[in-house]
């Protein structure tokens, strides 16, 4: 099996548009595989989750991408094909992963409503539970940062995730990239990304974020 040409490539980051059950394979080991893959919460199905401003300020529409849980086979790759490993969402697939302690907490900061008050995200880093608390409600985000993906996480949230993780990985992969929040982390941390994304629409969006000069830390 041949890995496709790449949708964009630079000298940190690399995009592969696909289905990375099929590209992943093809890749060998990287040393850290962060990503957030569907829960199965129906995110933004039919229109109903952020709608209203929200929906207008974004680049993002109803669709089923987010109809089912990611199956228990792939995650299990996903989390294998590297060194270390940090799931977002973890949560929701406990039931293939380890009990240990070393969880990432990113609490957003918003008040009492009907969004989660923060996620979650499994990772094999060793070492005890750390939380971040970075806002994230609606359109109040701090930095006002763009938000072009309905589950998109926060830059200073992956980069945190990232920093996090033992020995300063060099290599990063994320599966379910999204609007290529990982790779933009890793390119201002310095670090080599690979990103599948099977939506074309998150590869153009991402390929415009990595065009972007590497920010300053």
């Amino acid at each position: 099996m041949q890995t496709p040409k790449p949708y964009y490539e630079d000298d940190a980051v690399t995009i592969y548009h696909g289905d990375c059950r099929e590209i992943m394979p093809t890749l060998g080991r990287f040393d850290l595989v962060l990503t957030d893959p569907p829960y199965g919460i129906g995110a933004y199905a039919n229109g109903k989750m952020g709608a209203g401003v929200l929906a207008k300020q974004s680049t993002y529409e109803a669709a089923s991408w987010d109809a089912a849980p990611v199956e228990d086979g792939l995650i299990r790759d996903i989390i294998t094909a590297g060194k270390r490993a940090c799931i977002w969402g973890g949560n929701y697939y406990s039931h293939l992963l380890d009990g240990g302690p070393s969880w990432l907490v990113w609490d957003k900061e918003n008040g009492a409503n009907y969004f989660a008050d923060g996620e979650l995200a499994w990772t094999n880093y060793g070492g005890a539970v750390r939380i971040k608390r970075h806002m994230w409600h609606g359109m109040l985000r701090k930095n006002n940062e763009q938000r072009d993906h309905p589950t998109q996480k926060p830059l200073d949230v992956i980069m945190w995730a990232m920093s996090l993780c033992p020995g300063e990985p060099q290599t990063i992969l994320d599966p379910c990239a999204g609007s290529g929040t990982t790779g933009r982390a890793a390119k201002d941390l310095g670090r080599k990304a690979v990103l599948i994304e099977r939506e074309e629409r998150y590869c153009e969006i991402a390929a415009r974020r990595m065009a972007q000069e590497v920010l300053p830390l």
